[in-house]
């Protein structure tokens, strides 16, 4: 079973000797409805098979989330029960922008990546946590066992070549993918709002 993000985008405006007050923009599912482990865990640490450094993870469900966001999470953990979600967290327009994207994860992919020999060169064909009979025959692996590959370790079975990589956040997170019309959301609210009174809060489903 796979896990799904879903979510809200918030801003935040100042009230006259009030605390200031968050209010729902857009909901995550018209600008991004992708299934992305990578992105996921460079962002949320969630499904972090990359191994990042996750940038907002386990913060949690904001306590002064905005009625439209709250109410909507309580419909949706009422539907669905307490152990429906996970992952719940947030994280700010401002925090975004001061992302490395060169940053690399702190280790490789704990997937190898699978490249198949092609007339014009290599072409990534996928990657995965284990690679069937073939694959573990040639690499001495017991059934069940898992192991760390050195970056750049590579065993070529058949005509499939299999590599220890390790991703760069503009690797998780393009700057022509899905993620685009998020930050593009939060950066036009930004500028009628301020950097730090946009977020995005996020919870994740299996």
């Amino acid at each position: 079973m796979g896990t799904d993000m879903s979510g809200f985008l918030e801003y935040r405006v100042p009230q006259d000797d009030q605390e200031p007050i968050w209010y729902g923009a857009h909901d995550l599912g018209s600008l991004n409805h992708v299934r992305n482990y990578d992105a996921f865990g460079c962002l949320f640490g969630v499904r972090n098979h990359a191994n990042f450094r996750p940038l907002a993870a386990g913060r949690g469900f904001p306590a002064d989330a905005s009625d439209t966001v709250a109410e909507r999470f309580a419909q949706l953990t009422e539907w669905y029960g307490e152990d429906g979600f996970h992952g719940t967290t947030w994280i700010t327009w401002a925090e975004v922008k001061a992302v490395d994207w060169d940053e690399p994860a702190e280790k490789p992919d704990s997937r190898l990546h699978q490249f198949r020999r092609t007339s014009s060169g290599l072409r990534m064909t996928g990657k995965a946590a284990w690679n069937g009979d073939a694959f573990a025959e040639a690499v001495g692996l017991e059934a069940g066992e898992v192991r760390e590959w050195p970056e750049g370790s590579e065993w070529l079975v058949g005509d499939t070549l299999y590599r220890s990589v390790t991703i760069r956040r503009r690797d998780a997170i393009t700057e022509t993918g899905e993620w685009q019309p998020v930050w593009e959301a939060m950066e036009e609210l930004a500028e009628q709002h301020g950097d730090d009174n946009v977020r995005l809060v996020v919870w994740f489903d299996d």
